[in-house]
């Protein structure tokens, strides 16, 4: 294990640590790491800062409290309805932002694993399914409950029905319920259920073996990956051969062949 950095980013939501090329994330907002507005929009910032520093290979995301991420400050949005359009306007800007989170996760040049111990609900939920990797411990609980409330989960539906089956999808936006580790794993919202004690260590490793790839080819391949993933079998297969294409031309392709086949440890350039 390298030096762990405590980096101060001038904010208490977030603790920042980095080790390595892993910078971890931990939501420290207690007791529940509501996503309010301000909330959203520092952990964007955030994140578009981790992909700015060439140091930042992976990103994992955590929490410091005992819930991942309850959602949206529920509190915060009602309070808004006090406002001449009944809180009209700041609903639209408070889901405008999510959205913008989540694409941010997605379109990150790196990949950000979700350390996941303890609930994670409605937008909470749509944050962990928004991760490339998402690892769990055996304490973790997975909901969309705003058919609860009266509040369809429709925005979290986005990342979540892009992540499980259409009828788990649905079986979770319509009973609300709680969905245990070992069924999130079952059905692809997690990929690994582990006990709460090595969560950090499994995630660590997982960080590593990810971040002593080419920092050029994870970028290349995880835009891919999502871009493929929208289009039909056709364009997917045009658009990764394209793809293909351009990241034999880079010079970590033609150096990692190279240390293949002369039984060498590859020297990245990211490149």
């Amino acid at each position: 294990m390298g030096e762990v950095l405590t980096i101060d980013h001038g904010a208490e939501s977030l603790r920042i640590t980095q080790e390595g090329g892993v910078r971890r994330l931990a939501m420290a907002r207690p007791p529940a790491n509501a996503l309010s507005l301000g909330f959203m929009e520092e952990l964007t910032d955030t994140l578009n800062a981790a992909a700015e520093d060439r140091a930042v290979r992976v990103v994992v995301l955590a929490s410091d409290a005992k819930v991942f991420c309850a959602g949206h400050d529920l509190k915060e949005m009602q309070g808004a309805r006090e406002s001449d359009d009944n809180g009209r306007a700041f609903f639209e800007k408070t889901f405008r932002r999510c959205a913008d989170l989540m694409q941010t996760i997605v379109r990150l040049r790196v990949p950000v694993i979700a350390e996941v111990n303890g609930v994670a609900t409605a937008a909470g939920c749509q944050l962990v399914a928004s991760c490339d990797l998402a690892i769990a411990s055996e304490e973790a609980r997975f909901a969309t409950p705003g058919v609860n409330i009266g509040l369809f989960c429709s925005t979290p539906m986005v990342a979540l029905s892009r992540n499980v089956h259409r009828k788990h999808a649905m079986e979770m936006l319509l009973t609300g319920e709680m969905t245990e580790p070992t069924h999130a794993r079952e059905i692809g919202l997690v990929n690994r259920v582990v006990p709460k004690q090595y969560l950090g260590q499994v995630v660590q490793k997982y960080a590593e073996t990810i971040a002593s790839k080419s920092a050029f080819t994870l970028k290349i391949g995880k835009e891919a990956f999502y871009r493929q993933a929208e289009m039909p079998l056709d364009q997917a297969y045009e658009e990764t051969a394209r793809v293909m294409v351009e990241n034999m031309m880079a010079k970590d392709a033609e150096e990692g062949i190279g240390a293949f086949i002369g039984k060498r440890t590859p020297e990245w350039k990211d490149e």
